[in-house]
């Protein structure tokens, strides 16, 4: 093995390597540190399509206002335990939530969708407009001008530090601390309120102690930094805690498309898709090594270098995988053929004109490379209309990943096709099996007749 060929054939030795560490186990991996992610289509579950409202929003901060309502749906999945939760960006306006092992779709938008905010009131006077009515009275939102600005007094204010105690007498308390602005807003509103009782309300209805009684504390001096919250069950007060630090989702959302996805229809799926590229990729290699002999089974150990990198890529991005994507990872494998087979047939012509092996190498992969390049420009460029085309027009997750996997597969197939087989046959036309012609009988055959 020459110096030239030494260096490419370690790289791709390090890399197969890392990709297998990274595969094996499928379920785990070493350095992926997670299994491969599973759609909806093939571990049910729950699919979810909202739609943003920007009308109180100011103009030209949309995306961040999106993005930001992802971030607070991302926290409130995650403090839930929901394991591998695909919440992402559709078009313009549009959030896809998918939920798998979640079936019951009210559930999750429960979840999803539930206000956390809390705000604070302060009864009515006479002749003053109530906006919540419970057993301890009417109240308004508890209100305070700082800086020019009336503002109410809400959770809004909350930094997002909250937490679960317990007092020496065993009764639940939610800590919570305020910001700057908060801190100015209570100071003024607990001071005016000193032995009169704080509403504290979730939404429209007042917020509800273990005992079913609207929580409203007397204050009984001014609270400028911090307080808590007392007669919640501890559930309720950790799962309250824990929403409020995830954060208030800053635009109001609309479900406008919901799935529940059956785990069942799943499973039998994705039995028949592995059989069935399991099946295609023994026919392809059985093939290749037939037909084209000894470049037939190095292109097969290519194509086995380029599965394994694939999936490699698609455990560490992560990329979810769906039917769809399946399909377009199992695509690809037939497009990496399609490119050895090219360059083959180039070497073909040349060894019929009498060249040698290594001549013929050199001349068919550049001969065949053009045509590899514009095939592949060609199947990017719809890739990337497809990936638009599911996020925006036709808001298709399917059509989304089925143009990401088939993206990753044909460019790594280009590379397993122009490198690592071309690396291969080089160190192969170094050896004295680059003299045994039977090796090679298809190329010659037009020659000796």
């Amino acid at each position: 093995m020459t110096r030239k060929n030494r260096i490419p054939i370690i790289i791709i030795g390090v890399i197969f390597a890392l990709a297998l560490l990274v595969v094996v186990p499928i379920d785990k991996g070493v350095l992926g540190k997670r299994g491969m992610q599973l759609g909806l289509d093939l571990q049910g579950g729950t699919h979810l399509v909202y739609q943003a409202d920007f009308s109180s929003v100011e103009p030209g901060t949309e995306t961040e206002a999106l993005n930001g309502a992802i971030a607070v749906i991302e926290k409130r999945i995650d403090v839930l335990g929901v394991t591998e939760p695909v919440i992402q960006r559709l078009g313009e306006d549009r959030i896809v939530v998918e939920l798998p092992g979640i079936s019951e779709i009210e559930k999750a938008k429960e979840l999803i969708g539930r206000t956390a905010l809390l705000e604070f009131g302060e009864l009515i006077e006479e002749g003053e407009e109530a906006r919540w009515e419970d057993e301890l009275g009417k109240w308004k939102p508890a209100t305070a001008v700082v800086e020019g600005e009336e503002k109410t007094l809400s959770s809004a204010y909350f930094k997002e530090n909250t937490y679960v105690n317990s007092d020496q007498f065993g009764r639940i308390l939610l800590i919570f601390e305020w910001n700057e602005m908060g801190s100015k807003l209570s100071e003024e509103i607990t001071g005016r309120l000193v032995n009169k009782p704080l509403g504290i309300f979730l939404g429209d209805e007042p917020l509800r102690g273990d005992d079913e009684i609207p929580i409203a504390p007397i204050v009984r001096s001014v609270i400028t930094s911090r307080g808590q919250i007392e007669g919640l069950s501890l559930d309720e007060a950790t799962e309250l805690s824990k929403l409020l630090n995830a954060g208030r989702i800053p635009i109001p959302l609309s479900s406008i498309y919901e799935q529940t996805v059956s785990p069942i229809l799943g499973s039998g799926f994705i039995n028949m898709s592995l059989k069935a590229g399991l099946i295609g990729l023994i026919l392809v290699l059985v093939f290749m090594a037939i037909y084209y002999r000894m470049p037939g089974a190095l292109a097969d150990a290519a194509l086995v270098f380029y599965g394994v990198v694939v999936l490699a890529i698609f455990k560490l991005i992560p990329v979810t995988l769906t039917l769809a994507g399946i399909g377009g990872f199992v695509l690809s494998i037939g497009m990496a053929v399609d490119a050895n087979i090219l360059i083959f047939e180039r070497m073909k012509e040349e060894l019929w004109l009498g060249r040698t092996l290594g001549a013929a190498i050199e001349a068919g992969f550049s001969r065949a490379w053009p045509a590899i390049r514009d095939s592949n420009i060609t199947t990017f460029i719809v890739c990337g209309i497809l990936y638009w085309l599911g996020s925006s027009i036709i808001a298709s997750a399917p059509v989304m990943g089925f143009a990401v996997t088939l993206a990753i597969g044909v460019a790594i197939s280009m590379f397993s096709a122009v490198v690592v087989t071309r690396t291969f046959l080089r160190i192969l036309a170094g050896t004295r099996l680059a003299q045994k012609t039977a090796l090679y009988s298809v190329y010659l055959r037009k020659e000796n007749e």
